[in-house]
């Protein structure tokens, strides 16, 4: 088996959003993305007084790729033009396939604003290739109960939510994602299929990817191979995933994702025209 190396480590960058505290590892000024994931926001960890506003993501558009969103503390509301709607609770997950275009909304349930509380929230774009960002908006809420666990090794934990055999999700680009946790002291190594990019960030702790130090709140990047040596001394968690590369340009422009301008241009006169439909 060849084992991944570490190549370089990217830090996130504080980026606070109103109240919510906010790091932002991808994209970052060193790193555009990690084809195809293209975006990571890490909301908290924090505590939420009672009474208070919640979350600030009311209605907003979306077209050309997918959400998934990790609720590991607190709660999150969603509803879109599509007619999904759920409250997830800590631990469970949000798969939004945007596709054609939807607008959506993620706000705190009124029982979060009213008694506050912990709350941490990770939210990934992962990118869709040409021929499926037109396809039809979907969304499917999964509770923590449904999340395949199980353990490599002893003291390693992998959450996984897409990608491996009994995991909720079937991505339309069989992307693998998981949170790992790692106790102190633990090891295992984790199986990367060979030409696949791999996402790592480590949401709290740090750890070690064959004896390299990753820090806590970090990207780090790896070389190819079909497997990696991971490891902690105090213990971690991480978000973690793998995917084929997509290999085509990606246009962003704001909540849009597409190939070109002119698709950005056309998602902006669809959204502007109300093709996108409503809250």
């Amino acid at each position: 088996m060849s084992t991944r190396q570490l190549v370089s480590l990217h830090r996130a960058v504080r980026d606070d959003i109103q109240d919510l505290v906010t790091r932002r590892p991808v994209p970052g000024p060193s790193l555009p993305h990690v084809d195809p994931f293209l975006f990571l926001n890490h909301h908290g960890p924090q505590t939420y007084p009672p009474n208070n506003h919640g979350l600030p993501f009311g209605p907003h558009p979306h077209r050309g790729f997918e959400t998934v969103t990790f609720i590991l503390e607190g709660s999150l509301a969603h509803h879109d033009s599509g007619s999904g709607a759920s409250v997830v609770e800590a631990g469970g997950v949000q798969w939004m396939t945007a596709g054609s275009g939807l607008v959506h909304a993620e706000l705190s349930p009124e029982a979060f604003k009213r008694t506050g509380g912990p709350l941490e929230i990770l939210q990934l774009w992962v990118n869709l290739p040409g021929r499926l960002k037109m396809t039809d908006p979907a969304y499917i809420p999964v509770p923590a109960s449904d999340i395949l666990v199980f353990e490599p090794s002893e003291g390693v934990s992998v959450r996984a939510v897409s990608g491996t055999d009994g995991a909720p999700i079937h991505s339309l680009t069989d992307v693998m994602l998981a949170i790992v946790s790692v106790d102190f002291g633990g090891s295992a190594t984790i199986p990367t299929p060979a030409g696949r990019n791999v996402f790592f960030y480590t949401v709290s702790g740090n750890a070690k990817i064959g004896g390299e130090d990753v820090p806590e709140h970090t990207l780090a990047q790896v070389s190819d191979g079909n497997g990696m040596e991971l490891s902690s001394d105090g213990g971690c968690r991480i978000l973690f995933g793998h995917a084929d590369p997509i290999g085509e340009p990606v246009v962003a422009h704001g909540p849009f994702v597409m190939n070109s301008e002119a698709e950005i241009a056309q998602a902006i006169r669809d959204y502007q025209a109300g093709r996108f439909g409503g809250l």
